[in-house]
């Protein structure tokens, strides 16, 4: 007894959930080992269902993952192939986590690709072009996560992801075009291969590259139907000249997917495997919406295979047929129950138990988690049709808006044209009220003048009259004095006569004078009197059309009482709007802060880097103008919307970075704070609605948003370790050691020449001559290149790039400080290999082609230190352009230094060719079979050297990988 119970107390039982776990891990390593081998032949689908059905008992991938990442396909092809065929079912059947949790491998998909691609027949192409299939699915699923692995979503649901967003549905399309680009790429290799390698459908090699055809077909199918929905929705609402790409690349898809189809249907491999329904024999006419109605859904159809091989390999997931084997196998070889034989009963009964219950307990669960998915799924439900409901609510106000606003325009022209013509008239009447008042104030001004000259006529009259008067008192005197003295003038009578007549004359052209002055008088005043007619006239006038200046004056009121009413609605319906969307601001940030407790999130990871980019906008949008805020509707909207925007990315992003938290109590700190922060956005957007002071609560936002992003440079610092303070000293002392290598080698190259040349004479003198030069030459250039580096480092530092000190800079930007400490580091090394090569060839001890890969090796170290330094450098730094000149400098050294070593070794060869004319025959014979034995032994090196250095390479992108980590 005392020999049974030690075992146990060195080693502990373990627990039936570990056996349990062990031995599903053991089933689904044996079951993608058989699945996923190198025989050419394909992949058996109880294997693929096995891994399938783990994908679900582990909820995702990652075991997957864990266990196909062992299996040597970057070494052998048909492993790889068969990985890409498995890969693609699981992301298609097996656990919607699956998509998530292999997000984290597309690098390891590429590698794969990239490694397989240089491979020249078919398989090798068939691979890379498999993996970027499998990566735009992957990208595909991660911008469109409401599609599942199969694709296959109704109708509703496709509106749904969209949106009813047609910018959505545009970039949804183009998205699914890339898809089927990959597919028809993929097609078209798999039947070339079948063509360069004569096999058929008929042979395990053909089978094994058509197999994946057959979740390519799904896929392909899903892909075509939706384009076609898609590409009607998008005509039905964007002018046809827009769409004419989408068109284009529609039809050439349309020919190679029904070309493909044709292909597949052909081969007997595929008749009982899967039924493809033929494409239709033209395509769908986008420009007819009509033809919608014509269009059928056509499925993929694969048949399912029989239910007892599903359950032996869901049975089969856990195991314990080799304990019970071993007990029973105890039982049955022991002829007497002894006490070791009664234990192991004991405990067989007691794993039994253990087993019922713990299957119980499991299908309790599962039926508890099967209820909860149904209830999620049954809420989902009623919130999509909530939302299918409040957005044609939506549509329904847009409508009636745009009706009351179609109304409005259309009173408002109809006012404009009333108003128009009515102007019009008034601006005739003004028109001729103006002429008509210039002709009066002409006239006027004319019968002012008229009055003036008849004011002087009647002046001119008054003094004809008095002259008149005058000349007749003169002839009463003359007449008088005549009588008189017409007895002593009777000699002049004749004279008087004359003169007499002489004044008659006068008097009758003064009364023709007078006349006519009457005649102009009497014109005058006629002409006064019309002009007296025509004022009363156009007074009328003047007076109805104020009458009716009167009446349009008050329709205008009226017409600006109805214009306010309706603005006065206008105003009610944007406020409306504004409270709308500031509320469904509100939901998202709720949703955001709900969703940091959501358990899905702890898979999700965040750089604090990238969390420190987003608070930058965040603060951006967050400095907005408050003086604008509540003055213009439109400002104050667009500013809730990014803020609430930017706000829910941060918060989430800020959840996936307190995962990355070592510290699990500070990332649950750092998740508290975000939600702090939702809160307190959540109260700026009710100060919005409610239009009071939002700037005590904006100056909090930005504080908290500070306080999180401080707390995400805390897990930075924990994640780099104790050697984060300390970059800056360790890149001062590898540089420092880095400047001393090179000084201490140039030093050494000078003694070695310097000895060579008192030491050596001939051709050794005149080889060890030219490779000290070159390599002299070498260490000249790099010190160049080293001290142009230096420069730009101190002009980047200077920058600042937002730092206070040197030394934060290294310590934010750690990883470019470990590529730079790293580049030094090689730099130092490789010159020392150098020096060592140098000394080893000009002491007779070494080879020339040690130089070749020491002056390789020291310009890739120095292409490093360049490529590090030009990461942070401005593009139009005069440093950087100097750092370039320098590093060309180093590739012409190197170049010349490769090249020296090659005319060295060339002068050497000729200095001791091989004289074979004193050799028999037989002994040149012999040398021959020698140097074939050597050549043979040589070519073997090789390739061993060659294998070897794979190796190492290996191993150093492995090193450098877990570095970088």
């Amino acid at each position: 007894m005392a020999s049974l119970s030690l075992p146990r107390v060195l080693y502990p039982r373990k627990s039936s959930l570990e056996i349990e776990r062990e031995n599903f891990e053991k089933s689904q390593t044996q079951a993608l080992s058989k699945a996923i081998n190198s025989q050419e032949t394909p992949v058996k689908q109880k294997h693929v269902r096995s891994a399938i059905i783990g994908t679900f008992h582990t909820q995702g991938a990652t075991t997957f993952w864990a266990i196909a990442l062992r299996l040597p396909a970057m070494d052998d092809r048909i492993v790889a192939w068969k990985f890409c065929h498995v890969v693609h079912k699981i992301l298609r059947e097996g656990h919607p986590l699956c998509l998530v949790h292999s997000q984290r491998h597309i690098k390891d998909l590429d590698e794969i690709g990239k490694l397989w691609v240089h491979l020249k027949d078919g398989y090798g192409k068939m691979i890379r072009l498999y993996t970027s299939l499998l990566i735009t699915k992957l990208d595909f699923h991660r911008k469109n996560p409401r599609f599942p692995g199969h694709l296959g979503v109704t109708p509703d649901e496709l509106d749904s992801i969209g949106g009813n967003d047609i910018n959505n549905f545009f970039q949804m399309s183009v998205e699914m075009f890339d898809y089927l680009d990959n597919i028809i790429d993929l097609q078209e290799a798999v039947f070339g291969s079948l063509d360069m390698a004569r096999s058929n459908s008929m042979t395990s090699a053909g089978q094994c590259r058509l197999a994946p055809l057959i979740p390519c077909i799904q896929d392909a199918s899903k892909l075509y139907d939706y384009c076609v929905k898609i590409l009607f929705k998008l005509h039905f609402s964007l002018p046809p000249d827009i769409l004419a790409g989408h068109r284009q690349r529609f039809l050439k898809q349309f020919r190679l997917l029904k070309q493909f189809y044709q292909n597949t249907s052909n081969l007997q491999y595929f008749k009982d495997l899967i039924a493809i329904p033929p494409l239709p024999e033209n395509p769908p006419n986008f420009l007819i919406q009509s033809d919608l109605r014509m269009y059928v859904t056509q499925e993929v159809v694969v048949p399912q295979e029989p239910e007892e091989e599903h359950h032996q390999t869901e049975g089969s997931l856990i195991d314990t047929s080799d304990h019970m084997d071993l007990v029973d196998s105890h039982s049955s070889n022991s002829t007497s129950p002894g006490p070791a034989h009664q234990e192991l009963i004991a405990e067989r009964d007691f794993l039994r138990n253990q087993y019922d219950k713990l299957s119980a307990d499991f299908s309790a669960l599962l039926l508890k988690n099967q209820k909860t998915v149904d209830d999620f799924h049954n809420k989902i439900t009623a919130l999509e049709t909530d939302l299918v409901t409040k957005e044609s609510e939506l549509v329904q106000e847009r409508q009636v808006k745009e009706e009351l606003m179609n109304q409005a325009f259309a009173v408002a022209q109809s006012q404009d044209s009333e108003q128009k013509v009515k102007d019009e008239k008034f601006n005739k009447l003004k028109d001729v009220y103006v002429k008509l008042r210039n002709d009066h104030i002409q006239k006027l001004r004319e019968k002012a003048d008229i009055e003036k000259k008849l004011s002087q006529t009647a002046k001119t009259l008054e003094n004809y009259e008095q002259t008149k008067n005058e000349l007749e008192a003169t002839v009463l005197n003359l007449r008088a004095e005549v009588s008189k003295v017409e007895d002593r003038f009777q000699q002049s009578a004749t004279s008087q006569d004359e003169e007499l007549q002489n004044l008659k004359r006068d008097k009758e052209l003064f009364n023709m004078e007078t006349e006519i002055l009457k005649k102009t008088i009497d014109d005058v005043c006629r002409d006064r009197d019309n002009l007296d007619m025509q004022i009363k006239s156009a007074q009328t006038k003047i007076d109805r059309l104020e009458a009716e200046i009167q009446e349009i004056s008050t329709q205008k009121s009226q017409l600006e009482r109805q214009i306010d009413q309706v603005r006065s609605g206008f105003q009610d319906d944007i406020k409306d709007i504004i409270l709308k969307a500031i509320e469904s601001s509100e939901n998202m940030l709720r949703g955001a802060i709900h969703e940091v407790d959501n358990p899905a999130l702890t898979a999700l990871i965040c750089s604090p880097d990238y969390l420190n980019d987003l608070s930058k906008s965040c603060l951006g949008v967050l400095n907005y103008d408050t003086d604008r805020i509540f003055s213009e509707n439109s400002y104050m909207l667009v500013t809730a919307n990014e803020i609430s925007h930017r706000i829910v990315v941060f918060i989430l992003q800020g959840r996936a970075t307190a995962n990355k938290s070592p510290d699990i109590s500070f990332g649950e700190k750092i998740a508290q704070e975000c939600k702090n922060l939702g809160e307190i956005v959540l109260q700026l957007l009710q100060n919005f609605k409610e239009k009071t002071d939002t700037k005590p609560l904006q100056t909090k936002t930005i504080q908290k948003l500070q306080e999180v992003a401080t707390l995400a440079d805390d897990i930075n610092i924990s994640l780099m370790g104790q050697n984060a303070g300390n970059l800056a000293d360790m890149l001062e002392s590898e540089m420092s050691e880095m400047d001393k290598v090179i000084e201490e080698t140039a030093k050494r190259m000078q003694e070695m020449l310097t000895n060579s040349r008192s030491r050596d004479s001939g051709i050794k003198l005149e080889v060890n001559s030219k490779i000290l030069d070159s390599c002299t030459n070498l260490m000249q250039a790099i010190r160049i290149l080293v001290a142009k580096s230096k420069l730009l480092q101190a002009e980047i530092i200077a920058q600042g790039k937002g730092t206070a000190s040197a030394k934060e800079f290294y310590k934010r930007n750690h990883q470019w400080t470990d590529g730079f400490i790293s580049a030094a580091k090689a730099v130092a090394v490789a010159a020392k290999f150098l020096l060592t090569a140098a000394d080893k060839v000009v002491s007779s001890n070494g080879k020339l082609e040690q130089l070749i890969v020491a002056a390789q090796e020291i310009a890739a170290s120095t292409a490093q230190l360049v490529v590090a330094s030009r990461v942070k450098a401005d593009r139009n730094s005069g440093n950087l352009q100097q750092l370039t000149q320098a590093s060309k400098g180093v590739t012409r050294a190197t170049g010349t230094v490769v090249g020296t070593v090659k005319d060295c070794s060339q002068l050497i060869d000729e200095a001791e060719e091989f004289d074979a004319t004193n050799l028999t025959l037989h002994q040149a014979k012999r040398l021959e079979m020698e140097s074939q034995v050597r050549v043979l032994e040589l070519e073997k090196e090789l390739e061993q050297e060659r294998h070897r250095l794979m190796a190492l390479r290996k191993h150093h992108y492995s090193l450098e990988g877990e570095n970088g980590d």
